[in-house]
């Protein structure tokens, strides 16, 4: 088979890893991010730098996006120098970002009457996942266009399921990040509850972590909690707007989450409380503040 040539656009915390190891497979590889500086790593390692997602669209043939927010989705696929207008026919576009279920069947539709193939491939595992290669990786698409992927889908995950048609990557995107928002603040109160309560913290934590409560939060986000290190693996801006995308599709299912509605409240008075560029685990101090 032809080398293909791959592209990839938003190389953050999560993008950059994923984009390495791409290259590192020996893929050619083209990437664009709006800060330069963020691509140096891979552009290092034999990536060739695009100065715009209109260019990026005109050369590839698999290109990858990982952004921030639904509205950088829309500008990245649906802009004037966007990869809908901009691809050549043939091309799959795989969108990495978290975003909105029905944003994912807009630009699948769209895609197709272009002549494009587009999937929806929301992953989980945050920087620890995305630097390891370990990600779990969500897709709603075609089989076909699936097929046709997943062997680089591969490359940076370890669990890669097609889940339905367009947009269902999304909706299982919004069912993990539910049962991350509950074992997240399982896992501050279970440490609140001990330090409280008179026991050394990371003591107690050495007899939780392997037993019934076992989770990944408890193992990864426990110890950063516990020394005091909120560096992000994961912004806690960008978890509130996965908390919600997916309280807004409940809405519309008309499904009452409570710990999801106490899950968006506590990190939108995180982000209001400027720690928004903080990983999830600081919702760690809006607690020992007396959720203040």
């Amino acid at each position: 088979m032809a080398q293909r040539t791959i592209g990839f656009i938003g190389l953050g915390v999560m993008g950059a890893p994923m984009a390495g190891h791409i290259r590192a497979s020996g893929e050619r590889l083209l990437v664009y991010s709006r800060t330069k500086s963020k691509a140096q790593l891979v552009l290092d390692a034999g990536a060739e730098w695009r100065d715009s997602p209109k260019r990026i669209a005109q050369e590839c043939d698999v290109i990858f996006t990982m952004v921030g927010y639904p509205k950088d989705v829309e500008e990245i696929y649906f802009g004037s120098d966007g990869l809908i207008e901009n691809a050549r026919s043939g091309t799959i576009l795989v969108d990495f970002t978290t975003s909105r279920p029905d944003l994912a069947v807009r630009i699948y539709e769209s895609a197709k009457v272009r002549g494009l193939n587009a999937i929806d491939a929301p992953v989980s595992g945050g920087d620890i996942g995305a630097k390891n290669a370990t990600l779990t990786i969500m897709v709603g698409g075609e089989e076909e266009t699936f097929q046709k992927v997943k062997p680089l889908l591969e490359i940076v995950g370890r669990t890669v399921i097609l889940q339905g048609g367009p947009g269902a990557g999304q909706h299982t995107k919004m069912a993990n990040q539910i049962a991350v928002a509950g074992n997240l603040l399982g896992t501050v109160e279970a440490l609140i509850y001990a330090k409280n309560a008179g026991l050394d913290p990371k003591h107690a934590l050495l007899s939780i972590v392997n037993g019934a409560a076992q989770s990944w939060q408890l193992s990864n986000n426990a110890p950063r909690m516990l020394e005091r290190n909120f560096d992000p693996g994961f912004y806690s801006k960008h978890f509130l707007k996965d908390l919600r995308i997916a309280l807004d599709s409940a809405h519309a299912m008309h499904v009452e989450l409570p710990m999801l509605t106490l899950s968006e409240r506590l990190f939108a008075k995180m982000v209001n409380d400027g720690m928004g560029e903080l990983g999830t685990q600081a919702i760690y101090l809006l607690y020992e503040r007396g959720l203040a």
